[in-house]
């Protein structure tokens, strides 16, 4: 009979293994998915002035079909029960993205998207590795609320290089990147609705002491996998 540390071995590792498998199918379409797809792009290119609705919904559909985004702020609230809290490190996140996703567009200032969707990749592993209680076994003091908003840059630099490869007219490009920027937070604002909800029901439960530990590690291998796919990409390009 199995005790329980080795039952919760035995279900990280399945669990892990799952995952591998999962991502491991989902590959060739991850490489693509974060990308701007072709029909927004053209849609986008036909715009000559403020057109707020329009990007209102492509910030908001960016960021609810962004995995990564996702993954690093599920990891963010994992074991964040106090509303404030979240508010918080929501906010860290918010204002570092919004810096960068403003200020890298209206300055021309992209990067390689290879480069910073490797490091939002491991963005996520860095909160995964934290929540499991990872560096402070080995003495490492980070300040969570510095890491977020450090990571919100790299984000938002992220969306400022998707919305410029949009080529958006410069005609009305203050008001449209503002609108797509507001969409951003919406989207996420949806998508954090869902996740604290459905956490808040989980904590109530024995499973989530049980296994929180594994869903942290599903969340390592996650960052490990869309790490890996875009250095294979950058290698590639």
């Amino acid at each position: 009979m199995l005790n329980q540390a080795a039952r919760q071995a035995l279900c990280v590792a399945l669990l892990g293994l799952i995952t591998a498998l999962f991502w491991t199918a989902l590959t060739p379409f991850l490489a693509m998915a974060h990308d701007v797809a072709e029909g927004d792009k053209a849609f986008v290119q036909s715009i000559e002035g403020p057109a707020i609705f329009p990007f209102l919904y492509l910030g908001a559909k960016h960021m609810v079909t962004g995995y990564d985004h996702i993954a690093f702020l599920v990891g963010v609230v994992f074991f964040l029960q106090r509303l404030k809290d979240v508010v918080l490190y929501v906010s860290m996140f918010t204002i570092g993205h919004s810096i960068t996703l403003m200020g890298g567009v209206l300055m021309g200032t992209g990067a390689n998207a290879y480069i910073i969707d490797a490091i939002i990749g491991l963005s996520v592993i860095y909160k995964g590795v934290e929540n499991i209680g990872g560096f402070a076994k080995i003495g490492w003091k980070i300040d969570t609320r510095l890491a977020v908003l450090v990571f919100g840059l790299f984000h938002g630099l992220g969306l400022a290089t998707k919305v410029m490869d949009l080529e958006v007219s410069p005609n009305g490009l203050l008001t449209n990147l503002i609108a797509f920027n507001v969409g951003v937070e919406l989207g996420q604002i949806l998508v954090l609705t869902f996740v604290v909800f459905a956490f808040n029901i989980w904590r109530q439960r024995q499973s989530f002491v049980k296994y929180a530990l594994a869903a942290n590690w599903i969340l390592i291998l996650v960052g490990i996998w869309l790490t890996t796919i875009q250095v294979q990409g950058y290698l590639a390009s």
